[in-house]
This record gives structure tokens, C-alpha cells and sequence, in this order.
């Protein structure tokens, strides 16, 4: 069973359902609304912890109900939150997803505590992070923060997984040179290679790009059609599941979750992995929300997708 530290954002998502999604001046009504716990570092910690792995979060809220009620998901989960920190005069990070009939998104995000928990937080939790078989973060919270949690990372010879989302033009040179693995989706590819991901070439030039920064290991999601990997010795996609989705808001945070669950530590069943992502994200992008659609091991070992 792996051990998996996850430091990042944790918001309340408030979900609205709508037919399509409004031009600029437009007023439209929503079919449904409803909140749920969310933020990418909470809804990975989520996914790897339903597919059986040892969990902890990493990451700050406001000293208010929101962040108590989100606090409580984690722990319901049997997920370690003695990483988080309450911070005073901050409220818990908010997301107002819009999610239209064909199951795309947009998100916006008021990022709040995300943003307040700084690198003494990291310092207080060196041991979670330390007792780690993966560490993983992404970009919805302090910098600074995810640049020390990946030195005391490496220092310690753990592997450290980038989920570069909200995507950013410029990455600071020592964190990439801490990040073993990137998932970046085609977009996030795009604005950090300045390559557009169109075909298997386009694919490959942007992973070597990515190499070029110091990063061994690239899995390019690549939505309905999978992910693509490439590392020193092989490349490849491996293909999704064919679902009808209705809700992709948890999709890639689902696939990360859950493929650092199952990814050995030497990265050796790589492919296993990712198609175990692939699998558990096609299960995901068929219900609403982002922390109630993400699956449990024992239901993906039964599921015909």
C-alpha cells in the first residue's frame, strides 16, 4: 500500500447546472445547484485514498464553517489532516463551477487560505512528508510553499509528482528540478511549452521539452482520448475508457489520485498505473460533482465502465 502526502488547495465547490454556458451579458437560469467539498489538492487526496492508499493533506482553511465542514470530509475519509492549518483573518477557498449539458466546465476560484498557508506550515509537517512514498501538489496555493514540500521531498528520496493547474507561463527553475513526474492536460501542456498538443509528434516535442526543464517522467492527459507517457526508455498513449460523461470537473485530479495509489515507487507498472487513472476517471466524469463522483477501489474492481 502506498503513502501519499498531497499539499494543496481545499475549497467549497458551489456546482451549477446549465444547458450551456452564458455569453458575456448574458443572464441564464441554472437547472440545479449544490456544494461539495473540492480543490485539487483535497479531491487528489480523496482519489488515493479511495483506492486504498495511506493519505494525508497538506494545506489551510479559514477559521469558519466552510473550512470545518470540508476538514470533516477529509477525515470521514480516514484522511491524516493533523498537515492542515486554520488561518485567522482568511476565509476557505470558494470555487462557482458551471458545468453544461455536455459535461464540460468552468471554474472560478477564490483561492483565500490556499494562498495564506506558507512554508513554515510545510516545516511543522516535515515528517508527513518525509514518511512518504509520493508527494504531490499543484498550483492552487502558495509557490513557495510547494517549492520547500518538494526539496524536503527529494532531500528525503521520495518522488515528487507536478499537477501544473492552474497552468503558468513560467515554473520557478528549482521546482522543476524537484518534480520527478508532471501531469499537465493539453492546455497546461500548451502555455508551459508553447507547443500545441494536435498529434503523436506534437505529443512527443512537448514532452521532450519538459525532459529539457529536468522532469524524468511526463503523462500528458489527453481527456476522452487518455493519457500519453513518455520517459528515457518508452513513450505511448494509453487509451481512456469510453464513457457518456456528464460532470468532468473531477477528471484529472481523479486520474492523479488514483494512479499514485497503484504507481510503484521505481515507476516500474508506469502503464498499469495510468490505465488505473484512466479507468477511475471514467467512473468519475459519470456522476455530478467533484469529491462525491470520485470512485472507491472495491467499486472500479467491479465496474464494466
Amino acid at each position: 500500500m502506498n503513502t501519499v502526502t498531497v499539499i494543496g488547495s481545499i475549497n467549497m465547490d458551489t456546482t451549477l447546472r446549465l444547458t450551456n454556458m452564458p455569453k458575456p451579458g448574458e443572464t441564464m437560469h441554472a437547472h440545479e445547484i449544490f456544494h461539495a467539498g473540492g480543490g485539487k489538492g483535497a479531491n487528489q487526496a480523496v482519489a488515493a485514498k479511495r483506492s486504498g492508499a495511506r493519505t494525508s493533506f497538506i494545506g489551510g482553511v479559514g477559521a469558519d464553517s466552510e473550512g470545518q465542514q470540508l476538514l470533516y470530509l477529509l477525515t470521514k475519509e480516514n484522511i491524516d489532516t493533523s498537515g492542515r492549518a486554520e488561518i485567522q483573518g482568511a476565509t476557505t477557498g470558494q470555487a462557482m463551477i458551471m458545468v453544461d449539458a455536455a459535461g464540460e466546465n468552468s471554474i472560478l476560484i477564490h483561492a483565500g487560505a490556499n494562498n495564506a498557508f506558507h512554508e513554515q506550515e510545510v516545516l511543522k509537517n516535515k515528517q508527513l512528508i518525509t514518511n512518504s512514498d509520493f508527494i504531490i501538489a499543484q498550483f492552487e496555493s502558495s509557490l513557495d510553499a510547494t517549492i520547500l514540500a518538494f526539496s524536503i521531498a527529494k532531500d528525503a528520496g521520495k518522488t515528487t509528482i507536478l499537477n501544473p493547474a492552474p497552468a503558468r507561463e513560467t515554473i520557478p527553475t528549482e521546482l522543476l528540478e524537484k518534480t520527478d513526474i508532471i501531469i499537465p492536460n493539453e492546455t497546461e501542456t500548451e502555455i508551459i511549452t508553447g507547443i500545441r498538443v494536435t498529434d503523436h509528434n506534437s505529443l512527443v516535442a512537448a514532452a521532450e521539452k519538459l525532459h529539457e526543464l529536468g522532469i524524468g517522467t511526463v503523462i500528458i492527459t489527453l481527456g476522452s482520448a487518455g493519457a500519453f507517457y513518455h520517459t528515457e526508455k518508452e513513450h505511448g498513449i494509453v487509451p481512456a475508457f469510453k464513457v457518456d460523461a456528464v460532470d468532468t470537473t473531477a477528471a484529472g485530479d481523479t486520474f492523479i489520485g488514483a494512479l499514485s495509489s497503484t504507481l510503484q515507487p521505481d515507476l516500474s507498472n508506469l502503464k498499469e498505473a495510468i490505465l488505473y487513472g484512466n479507468l477511475a476517471s471514467s467512473v468519475a466524469v459519470q456522476s455530478y460533482g467533484a469529491q462525491p463522483s470520485i470512485p472507491y477501489r472495491e467499486a472500479l474492481e467491479q465496474s464494466a465502465v
